[in-house]
């Protein structure tokens, strides 16, 4: 379904997806993350199977085992000022089986025999899932996004069996264990209490600490077909006295009653205003893909009234074991890249998801910062569960103070994008505070005068070892703090804060220079390069996405960006995941490489990502982009792709940090050549703008500006000589910008001339990337 506007210069608009961008797959499909997903925030589901069957695996955001393992309160015991730096107490606490994310289990139907899956669909405009069956006709699903169900649709014969289970029993799995699959088992809860009727089946799974969880499906024959409803509830939605099975029961039946049809319509309702929000159109069909999947799993997994994604989102893995990594919540860069890219696209409630979990967890935090720190503030483990615990792992990191400065940086992100005053003083600023708080107390002068932290490291270089403890300050380290501190600055004068605003600013300056080499390399440290291929662009996050060290900055900035991009590029991709791909092209894109941004946006969306398009950490393409060809499957590299298509397109960041109301809009400022023509519309730059904009013959052809706030909008002017013919009076032409004051609302548009042919190729245009034979041309991409 494809809903379309039109725009000022008469073209067509499209606001959802068409249907050329419907994920669609040949069946079988034999892997739980090749299948398609669905999801409401709080419920997701995985779409799979073949031949006559079909499998449903569910899951749920709030199921957690927050049973601890080892020490109880360890972090008290092991404060971060006492640790040894041969002695690391920190991860026998990680390698327990639990905390834990748990999987809901799955439902299998068996349909008539005559009934074979031939593919699977998925509509991203209307979040549907399709099996389609040898005689034509289809098999539908989809997670309601406004009720807390999911609904099924098979035509024809009732099916011949079905069986709703939770996840790994040993009916499934056979001999179970941690290693060798058997969730239930591996976790010791009891056998779950199986009940079913002629037209419902369910389970209670009882799990630990009073906690239980329940799946309900509920089936109904009309007009041929069999309607199916599930639910899946647990402790967290019962008042005292409420039975979760009852709840689960009166979620289906209601949902029966109603009917597909009627929440069916609701739904896409929802739908069409999440996708209404902004759209972009490339010329490569897989990148525009790769794009607006990403942009789906917001919707689908990211609500405000839904905990945040973790590293599968509510796709836990269906493989009858627990998930890798525990599904947890890795603040070291999965969140942040995970919420790196619904601001542009102006999704900022799936956002809110992640904010308001944070928010809602700052006594945890608190207490974690006086108890571990001994400071006051607020501090997030670099690796918790869903309650704020932490679960250790790789101490270096996952106890690494400043990982709370990166977290910080999305309620900045989130303020800037929205301009959302209320958001500031509410929610950005005390949070945030409570952040640089803790950290200011860690901080002591050195013997000139410079802040050090009392130990320091660069996620996640050196990995686990002795050498992961670098000399304070790490790059890394450095760069979060400063960017905080700026942050705090700016956000304290927004709100006349002027004695709060000066402190913070004063902090910044006191932190002293970056790291760098006599030719402008950023070292790991004050004497440690980075000399090894490697996962993690951490010593460079003051490049992006931070915005420390810019193009628009001064011959220092110009040659660390220089000199540093190099020495990694010598290094090699050998020891490179997925995510590295993607963020690596938002770096690019922002320092203005436009034909290595793409290059490794490509990459990314043709040897990293599995057959429905979910980022796998290792190469899968056999083209030999990375060492890694592991396939554990996490979400930050999908969003950190989304966002390299936005970076693209559009950036709209200060030239100057730290300092208020100096953001700059650029049009298509990292556009390579082979993409001719594109657009966007109401994409969001700081400041709270809506921008949309059209490139023909390798130029920008029309732009419009809502603007998000009063006062001065700035456009970078990269018009290569072409004069705007504006719509709007009074704007000057100030330096490289052009300027116009307006007051919140107020358009700003204007039309430059086509060139009457295209560019010359340059010399350094990126090839598309071709694995097992398939690729697109430049003449394809137009």
């Amino acid at each position: 379904m494809k809903r379309a506007q039109t725009d000022p210069i008469g073209h067509e608009v499209p606001r959802t997806p068409a249907t050329e961008d419907d994920l669609c797959l040949t069946a079988p499909i034999d892997l739980w993350h090749d299948a398609i997903p669905l999801g409401n925030g709080l419920m997701g589901g995985l779409l799979w199977g073949g031949h006559n069957s079909l499998r449903l695996s569910l899951d749920r955001g709030d199921l957690w085992d927050e049973r601890t393992t080892g020490e109880s309160a360890w972090w008290q015991k092991h404060p971060w000022r006492s640790l040894e730096d041969d002695g690391d107490p920190w991860s026998q606490y990680y390698e327990g089986v639990t905390p834990t994310k748990l999987p809901a289990g799955f439902l299998e139907l068996t349909l008539d025999q005559a009934a074979t899956v031939r593919s699977f669909e998925l509509s991203l405009a209307a979040a549907e899932g399709t099996a389609t069956l040898s005689d034509g006709t289809a098999a539908r699903a989809f997670f309601s996004a406004n009720e807390p169900v999911a609904m099924l649709r098979i035509p024809g014969n009732p099916p011949q069996a079905m069986r709703l289970r939770p996840a790994g029993t040993t009916e499934e799995c056979g001999e179970t264990g941690p290693q060798s699959g058997g969730a239930v088992a591996a976790l010791g809860y009891p056998p779950a209490d199986l009940g079913q009727t002629d037209d419902m089946q369910w389970y209670v799974q009882e799990a630990a600490d009073g906690f239980r969880y329940c799946a309900c499906v509920a089936t109904q024959r009309a007009a041929g077909e069999t309607l199916l409803a599930v639910a899946v509830t647990s402790t967290h939605d019962c008042a005292p006295g409420e039975d979760l099975l009852a709840l689960a029961k009166s979620r289906c039946h209601d949902a029966l009653k109603r009917g597909y049809a009627e929440i069916f319509a609701e739904h896409v309702a929802w739908w069409r205003e999440f996708w209404d929000r902004s759209s972009i159109e490339v010329p490569e069909p897989h990148i525009r893909r790769a794009h607006r999947f990403a942009r789906y799993l917001y919707g689908a997994g990211s609500r405000p009234d839904a905990p945040p994604m973790p590293l599968q989102g509510v796709w836990t893995a269906d493989n009858g074991g627990l998930p890798p990594w525990k599904g947890d919540y890795h603040n070291d860069l999965n969140t942040q890249l995970t919420y790196l890219a619904y601001q542009e696209a102006g999704n900022f409630e799936s956002g809110l998801s992640y904010l308001e979990f944070l928010w809602k967890l700052a006594p945890t935090f608190r207490r974690f910062a006086r108890d571990f720190y001994g400071t006051d503030g607020l501090a997030t483990p670099g690796v918790m569960s869903l309650s704020g615990q932490p679960l250790g792992g790789w101490g270096q990191y996952t106890m690494s103070p400043t990982m709370s400065a990166w977290n910080a940086h999305l309620f900045y992100l989130h303020w800037r994008y929205t301009d959302d005053d209320s958001f500031l003083t509410d929610r950005a600023y005390p949070w945030c505070s409570e952040v640089g708080r803790c950290l200011r107390e860690l901080l002591k002068p050195d013997a000139e005068g410079v802040l050090v932290l009392p130990r320091s490291s660069s996620p996640e270089i050196f990995d686990n070892g002795p050498l992961a403890w670098l000399r304070p300050n790490s790059n890394y380290d450095l760069m979060c703090l400063r960017t905080l501190f700026l942050s705090l600055t700016e956000m304290a004068e927004a709100q006349n804060l002027t004695s709060e605003a000066s402190s913070w600013a004063r902090a910044a300056a006191e932190l002293g220079d970056f790291h760098a080499a006599a030719d402008g390399e950023l070292l790991l440290d004050a004497c440690t390069p980075l000399r090894e291929s490697h996962r993690h662009l951490s010593h460079l996050i003051g490049i992006y996405p931070f915005n420390l060290i810019t193009v628009d900055g001064d011959a220092q900035d110009q040659e660390r960006i220089r000199a540093s991009l190099a020495a990694w590029d010598e290094l090699g991709t050998g020891e490179w995941c997925g995510y590295t791909w993607a963020w690596m092209s938002c770096l690019r894109a922002r320092t203005g490489d436009a034909e290595q941004a793409v290059r490794h946006l490509d990459v990314f969306t043709r040897a990293f990502v599995s057959r429905n398009g979910f980022h796998l950490n290792g190469d899968q393409s056999g083209e030999g982009f990375s060492n890694l060809t592991y396939q554990p499957f996490t979400l930050e590299g999908n969003f950190a792709a989304m966002q390299a298509v936005q970076e693209l397109l559009l950036q709209s960041w200060s030239p100057t940090p730290g300092v208020r109301d100096t953001e700059v809009i650029r049009l298509f400022p990292a556009v390579p050549w082979r993409w001719h023509d594109a657009s966007f519309r109401d994409l969001r730059a700081e400041g709270g703008h809506r921008v949309s904009a059209e490139r023909a013959n390798n130029a920008t052809v029309w732009f419009k500006v809502v603007a998000g706030k009063d006062g001065l909008v700035r456009i970078r002017d990269n018009f290569d000589g072409r004069a705007p013919r504006w719509a709007t009076a009074d704007v000057r032409k100030v330096g490289r910008n052009f300027e116009v004051r307006l007051s919140k609302g107020d358009v700003l548009e204007a039309t430059l001339d086509a060139p009457a042919q295209l560019p010359p190729e340059p010399s350094d245009a990126a090839l598309p990337v071709v694995v097992g034979g398939v690729g697109s041309s430049p003449e394809q991409a137009r």
